[in-house]
């Protein structure tokens, strides 16, 4: 009998709490059976296994991309195949780090905003709950210095919401 082969996935990444599909292989001669390990269980499957891997949740409850490989051997005819491998990246959820409130007077200036997140390297979208304090009602980015406003006789505030986005992963947003 020849000695068989098996086809896996293509290397895969999601962000935490993201679906993995499942992996169906396939072997070659056709007929296989198949077994497999997992060198990272943080990622959301067990370290071994038979048969195709269902779908599943990915998770990585980190800071940092966390990854797996998983390699499988085919069996047909009683004989066992070349290894083949694949890999499972898992981003984690980012947050974001913005300024602690502040209170400025009508006139005054606001300093510019700048958002730091984790992991590092996101990029940033932001909304504004009020415009009359002299502030756009949404934007990208940081948020440039700006002149605080206000032509009432009583305070008004606004919430400004920052959502980070790292490795094509939307994080959880902060408010100041």
């Amino acid at each position: 009998n020849p000695s068989p082969g098996v086809t896996v996935p293509a290397d895969i990444t999601v962000c935490n709490n993201g679906s993995v599909t499942a992996s169906n292989f396939t072997s070659t001669p056709a007929g296989g059976t198949f077994s497999w390990t997992n060198s990272n269980t943080a990622i959301g499957i067990a370290a071994s296994g038979t048969g195709d891997i269902p779908a599943f949740t990915a998770t990585n409850t980190g800071t940092s991309p966390i990854m797996a490989t998983v390699t499988v051997i085919p069996i047909v005819n009683s004989c066992p195949g070349t290894p083949s491998s694949y890999t499972i990246a898992v981003n984690p959820t980012p947050t974001v780090t913005v300024p602690a409130n502040i209170t400025i007077c009508n006139n005054g200036n606001v300093p510019a905003s700048n958002f730091t997140s984790t992991p590092t390297g996101g990029t940033f979208t932001w909304t504004n709950s009020n415009t009359a304090i002299g502030l756009s009602a949404n934007g990208s980015g940081d948020i440039a210095a700006f002149t605080a406003s206000n032509s009432g006789t009583s305070p008004i505030s606004a919430t400004i919401t920052v959502t980070p986005f790292v490795n094509n992963c939307t994080g959880i947003p902060s408010t100041y």
